[in-house]
Protein backbone atom coordinates (compact mmCIF):
# COMPACT_ATOMS: atom_id res chain seq x y z
CA UNK A 1 0.00 0.00 0.00
CA UNK A 2 2.11 3.01 -1.05
CA UNK A 3 0.74 6.41 0.68
CA UNK A 4 0.18 9.15 -1.79
CA UNK A 5 0.02 13.16 -0.61
CA UNK A 6 -2.70 15.54 -1.54
CA UNK A 7 -1.01 18.03 -4.02
CA UNK A 8 -0.02 21.93 -2.72
CA UNK A 9 -3.22 24.15 -4.11
CA UNK A 10 -3.31 27.92 -2.85
CA UNK A 11 -6.30 29.10 -0.77
CA UNK A 12 -8.22 31.32 -2.36
CA UNK A 13 -8.45 28.64 -5.68
CA UNK A 14 -11.64 28.88 -7.40
CA UNK A 15 -13.66 25.24 -7.26
CA UNK A 16 -13.79 23.97 -10.83
CA UNK A 17 -17.47 23.71 -11.67
CA UNK A 18 -18.50 19.75 -12.45
CA UNK A 19 -21.15 17.84 -13.62
CA UNK A 20 -20.89 14.07 -12.85
CA UNK A 21 -23.70 11.38 -12.54
CA UNK A 22 -24.36 9.65 -9.53
CA UNK A 23 -24.63 5.23 -10.33
CA UNK A 24 -27.95 5.82 -11.44
CA UNK A 25 -27.36 8.44 -14.46
CA UNK A 26 -28.38 11.54 -12.54
CA UNK A 27 -25.85 14.61 -13.13
CA UNK A 28 -24.88 16.57 -9.84
CA UNK A 29 -22.86 20.05 -9.71
CA UNK A 30 -21.89 22.47 -7.23
CA UNK A 31 -24.83 24.63 -8.55
CA UNK A 32 -27.11 22.42 -7.20
CA UNK A 33 -26.60 23.86 -3.73
CA UNK A 34 -25.92 27.13 -4.87
CA UNK A 35 -27.55 28.36 -0.95
CA UNK A 36 -24.84 25.82 0.64
CA UNK A 37 -22.09 28.30 3.25
CA UNK A 38 -19.58 25.96 1.98
CA UNK A 39 -19.10 22.53 -0.14
CA UNK A 40 -16.68 19.76 0.73
CA UNK A 41 -15.66 17.93 -2.38
CA UNK A 42 -13.90 14.66 -1.70
CA UNK A 43 -11.93 11.91 -4.26
CA UNK A 44 -12.56 8.39 -2.88
CA UNK A 45 -13.31 5.05 -4.16
CA UNK A 46 -14.69 2.29 -2.71
CA UNK A 47 -11.62 -0.75 -2.73
CA UNK A 48 -9.25 1.96 -0.64
CA UNK A 49 -8.17 1.18 2.95
CA UNK A 50 -7.92 4.86 3.67
CA UNK A 51 -10.88 5.48 2.33
CA UNK A 52 -12.63 2.10 4.15
CA UNK A 53 -10.97 2.94 7.20
CA UNK A 54 -13.19 6.36 7.26
CA UNK A 55 -16.19 5.67 5.29
CA UNK A 56 -18.17 5.17 8.56
CA UNK A 57 -17.04 8.79 10.15
CA UNK A 58 -17.08 10.33 6.90
CA UNK A 59 -20.99 9.98 6.31
CA UNK A 60 -21.71 10.69 10.03
CA UNK A 61 -19.57 14.49 9.33
CA UNK A 62 -21.37 14.85 6.39
CA UNK A 63 -24.71 14.31 8.05
CA UNK A 64 -24.15 16.69 10.77
CA UNK A 65 -22.64 19.43 8.92
CA UNK A 66 -25.29 18.98 6.06
CA UNK A 67 -27.50 19.91 8.72
CA UNK A 68 -25.63 23.28 9.35
CA UNK A 69 -25.79 24.48 5.40
CA UNK A 70 -22.30 22.81 4.25
CA UNK A 71 -22.84 20.76 0.97
CA UNK A 72 -21.12 17.57 0.27
CA UNK A 73 -20.11 15.51 -3.19
CA UNK A 74 -18.13 12.42 -3.12
CA UNK A 75 -16.58 11.84 -6.59
CA UNK A 76 -14.92 8.38 -7.58
CA UNK A 77 -12.35 9.39 -10.40
CA UNK A 78 -10.90 5.98 -10.49
CA UNK A 79 -9.89 3.83 -13.76
CA UNK A 80 -13.32 1.35 -13.43
CA UNK A 81 -12.17 -0.89 -15.75
CA UNK A 82 -9.07 -2.08 -14.01
CA UNK A 83 -10.42 -1.91 -10.58
CA UNK A 84 -14.28 -3.24 -10.60
CA UNK A 85 -14.60 -2.86 -7.23
CA UNK A 86 -15.11 0.91 -7.74
CA UNK A 87 -17.35 0.43 -10.43
CA UNK A 88 -20.79 2.21 -10.55
CA UNK A 89 -22.68 -0.58 -9.30
CA UNK A 90 -20.58 -1.18 -6.58
CA UNK A 91 -20.54 2.63 -5.67
CA UNK A 92 -24.66 2.37 -5.66
CA UNK A 93 -23.73 -0.63 -2.84
CA UNK A 94 -21.42 1.57 -0.75
CA UNK A 95 -23.92 4.31 -1.00
CA UNK A 96 -26.73 1.94 0.71
CA UNK A 97 -24.98 0.07 3.21
CA UNK A 98 -22.44 3.31 4.41
CA UNK A 99 -25.80 6.04 4.69
CA UNK A 100 -24.13 8.41 1.96
CA UNK A 101 -26.93 11.23 2.04
CA UNK A 102 -24.46 13.12 -0.41
CA UNK A 103 -23.96 12.52 -3.93
CA UNK A 104 -21.12 9.53 -4.48
CA UNK A 105 -20.14 11.04 -8.33
CA UNK A 106 -18.77 9.05 -11.09
CA UNK A 107 -15.72 11.10 -13.09
CA UNK A 108 -15.30 8.62 -15.52
CA UNK A 109 -13.12 10.96 -18.14
CA UNK A 110 -10.64 11.82 -14.71
CA UNK A 111 -11.14 15.27 -15.92
CA UNK A 112 -12.84 16.45 -12.97
CA UNK A 113 -10.13 15.00 -11.08
CA UNK A 114 -7.48 16.52 -13.11
CA UNK A 115 -9.24 20.04 -12.82
CA UNK A 116 -9.09 20.06 -8.71
CA UNK A 117 -5.57 18.53 -8.95
CA UNK A 118 -6.53 15.32 -6.89
CA UNK A 119 -4.04 12.78 -6.35
CA UNK A 120 -5.09 10.16 -3.96
CA UNK A 121 -8.11 8.87 -1.63
CA UNK A 122 -9.45 10.25 0.24
CA UNK A 123 -8.36 14.38 -1.21
CA UNK A 124 -10.56 16.43 0.94
CA UNK A 125 -11.33 20.37 -0.49
CA UNK A 126 -13.50 22.91 1.36
CA UNK A 127 -14.85 26.01 -0.26
CA UNK A 128 -16.70 28.61 1.73
CA UNK A 129 -20.07 30.25 0.43
CA UNK A 130 -18.07 31.51 -2.86
CA UNK A 131 -16.95 28.46 -4.11
CA UNK A 132 -13.24 29.49 -2.89
CA UNK A 133 -10.35 27.27 -1.70
CA UNK A 134 -10.39 27.07 2.42
CA UNK A 135 -9.05 23.91 3.53
CA UNK A 136 -7.30 21.13 1.88
CA UNK A 137 -6.06 18.69 3.95
CA UNK A 138 -6.63 15.56 5.60
CA UNK A 139 -9.84 13.74 7.56
CA UNK A 140 -7.64 13.61 11.04
CA UNK A 141 -4.53 11.34 11.36
CA UNK A 142 -6.27 7.77 11.71
CA UNK A 143 -4.45 5.34 8.86
CA UNK A 144 -4.93 1.98 8.51
CA UNK A 145 -3.13 0.16 10.94
CA UNK A 146 -1.73 2.78 13.09
CA UNK A 147 -4.18 2.31 15.76
CA UNK A 148 -5.30 6.39 15.75
CA UNK A 149 -9.16 6.97 16.54
CA UNK A 150 -10.97 7.82 13.23
CA UNK A 151 -12.55 11.35 14.46
CA UNK A 152 -12.84 13.50 11.31
CA UNK A 153 -11.43 16.02 13.50
CA UNK A 154 -9.59 17.67 11.10
CA UNK A 155 -12.27 18.39 8.75
CA UNK A 156 -14.37 19.33 11.00
CA UNK A 157 -12.29 21.69 12.58
CA UNK A 158 -11.98 23.54 9.50
CA UNK A 159 -16.05 23.53 8.93
CA UNK A 160 -16.43 24.92 12.95
CA UNK A 161 -13.94 28.08 11.69
CA UNK A 162 -15.69 28.35 8.45
CA UNK A 163 -19.16 28.22 9.79
CA UNK A 164 -17.82 30.74 12.81
CA UNK A 165 -16.74 32.89 9.98
CA UNK A 166 -12.80 32.51 10.67
CA UNK A 167 -9.79 32.73 8.46
CA UNK A 168 -8.55 29.36 7.15
CA UNK A 169 -6.56 27.02 9.53
CA UNK A 170 -2.75 28.09 9.62
CA UNK A 171 -1.99 24.25 10.15
CA UNK A 172 -3.50 22.52 7.06
CA UNK A 173 -1.79 18.80 7.00
CA UNK A 174 -2.08 17.41 3.47
CA UNK A 175 -4.01 13.82 3.15
CA UNK A 176 -2.52 10.77 2.15
CA UNK A 177 -3.91 7.66 0.81
CA UNK A 178 -3.89 5.73 -2.60
CA UNK A 179 -3.44 7.12 -5.76
CA UNK A 180 -5.91 7.77 -8.05
CA UNK A 181 -5.67 4.99 -10.95
CA UNK A 182 -5.58 6.92 -13.82
CA UNK A 183 -6.54 5.10 -16.90
CA UNK A 184 -3.33 4.31 -19.01
CA UNK A 185 -1.98 7.29 -20.82
CA UNK A 186 -4.08 9.70 -18.84
CA UNK A 187 -1.93 10.54 -15.83
CA UNK A 188 -1.84 14.36 -15.37
CA UNK A 189 1.09 16.14 -15.07
CA UNK A 190 1.00 17.88 -11.49
CA UNK A 191 3.23 14.93 -10.27
CA UNK A 192 6.99 15.44 -9.96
Amino acid sequence: MVMTPSQDLPLGTPAPPFSLPDPEGKLHGLDDAADAKGYVVIFMCNHCPFVKLIREKLAEVARTYQAKGIAFFGINSNDASKYPDDAPDKMAEEIEAFGYTFPYLVDETQEVAKAYRAACTPDIFVFDGARKLYYHGQFDDARPGNGKPVTGKDLTAALDRLLAGEPPPDRQIPSVGCNIKWKPGNEPDYFG
